[in-house]
């Protein structure tokens, strides 16, 4: 087997103490793509987190969280706030003018990968949701290798059941494995996975349900004005209101606190 072409540094920005992928949504899709190819032939899993302004809050009140992002291979800046604060905290740095939203993320490299013929696994949700996930993609990408799907338990993992997941993640081939279980679980599934096995393992958030459509997206005008959190917010208040009202303002004082030290 030939070696993997040798690939450039994925350039970063520090925003709230984490570094920041400075790189787009084409150059995300690209960037994954090729990770499918190395990782199984390096052996060395890769791991990926969707990162937007609640994820970053609590990396700011959470020290185990912010070193876990911080050793992380790659971290997007999904949500358009991060992309805005490193615009203005890196003047002179080539940083992007649109964020990698994950369910963008996850429907593009699903498109893109057939021609690859990747193979997919997605890990989270819940039973329904992964039917109605598998349906949506058979009809919308109808040449992408869906290679397994299961919903883990809402609980931690015992080794026996962490080492039989393993298992059949292996057994299935997969390349990819999109792992939706919310923030932080799924970051921290996520460094397991990449740790444990030669895969891309990629931290999606809500991916799962807007691309299976078990939960609405916002319009398109308020994802381009940063304004989904709004449309989340008023359809979970209650599941959701500490992320916005507590953990947007903490996100703030985090971006300018840290950037001084």
């Amino acid at each position: 087997m030939s070696s993997p072409t040798p690939q450039r540094a994925v350039p970063v920005l520090s925003c709230a103490g984490v570094p920041i992928a400075a790189i787009g949504p084409m150059d995300a899709v690209s960037l994954l793509l090729q990770k499918t190819e190395t990782t199984r032939a390096t052996g060395a899993g890769y791991e990926v987190h969707l990162c937007n302004t609640y994820t970053l809050a609590l990396a700011d009140s959470d020290d185990g969280y912010r070193h876990l992002l911080q050793d992380a291979d790659l971290n997007l800046a999904d949500g358009t706030p991060i992309v805005w604060a490193n615009r203005v905290m890196h003047r002179g740095a080539s940083a992007p003018h649109d964020r990698v939203r994950g369910p963008s993320l996850f429907a593009d490299v699903l498109e893109a990968g057939q021609r690859q013929m990747v193979r997919h696994y997605l890990l989270g949700s819940t039973p329904d949701t992964l039917d109605a996930l598998r349906a949506q993609i058979a009809r919308r990408f109808p040449d992408a290798l869906l290679v397994g799907a299961e919903s883990p338990p809402f609980r931690p993992l015992s080794d026996d059941e962490r080492t039989e997941q393993n298992r059949r993640i292996a057994e299935s081939g997969a390349q990819i494995v999109w792992v939706g279980l919310g923030t932080p679980k799924q970051d921290y599934e996520c460094a397991l996975l990449a740790d444990q096995l030669p895969v891309v393992a990629v931290a999606v958030g809500a991916a799962f349900d807007f691309v299976a459509g078990t939960i609405d997206e916002a319009p398109v005008w308020m994802q381009e004005r940063g304004l989904e959190w709004a449309h989340r917010f008023a359809t979970e208040p209650k599941r959701l209101w500490r992320r916005y009202l507590i953990g947007g303002p903490r996100f703030l004082k985090a971006v300018i606190v840290r950037r001084e030290r």
